[in-house]
């Protein structure tokens, strides 16, 4: 092996980078966040793609399957909330993009999906994920 060969990330990669994301999480989000099973596939199934309407797998980088904490009651089937991270399109978008790290890239898409369990608007994202700035 030579010191100029490359490896894409690893699933496993993937993962400790959103892992990393849910423990810098201000305290208040990080314990909430960790009861959401997190799972991340090279790309979503296929009956899922075709249940949203995606042509692409590669136009979607993340999911969240869930009913938002704003939304849930007692009357809710049981069962973990679900974000799904797909690896490929994120390294897709992160090789297009060019500026940007992996790591904050994961974080983004993220704390994006993890927006959608806590029922966060535009401006409570913004205060966890500065991405825009």
């Amino acid at each position: 092996m030579h010191s100029t060969d490359h490896f894409a990330p690893t699933l496993a990669e993937i993962e400790a980078l959103a892992l990393a994301a849910r423990e810098a999480l201000p305290g208040q989000f990080a314990g909430p966040a960790r009861a959401v099973v997190l799972r991340v596939e090279d790309f979503a199934p296929d009956d899922l793609l075709i249940e949203m309407g995606i042509e692409d797998a590669f136009d979607l980088t993340g999911l969240y399957e869930g009913i938002p904490m704003t939304e849930k009651s007692v009357s809710d089937p049981g069962g973990p909330d679900l974000i799904w991270l797909f690896r490929r399109p994120i390294l897709d978008e992160w090789a297009a993009r060019g500026d940007v790290t992996l790591g904050d890239l994961v974080a983004h898409v993220y704390v994006h999906e993890l927006a959608h369990h806590f029922g966060w608007s535009d401006d409570d994202i913004a205060m966890i994920d500065r991405w825009w700035e």
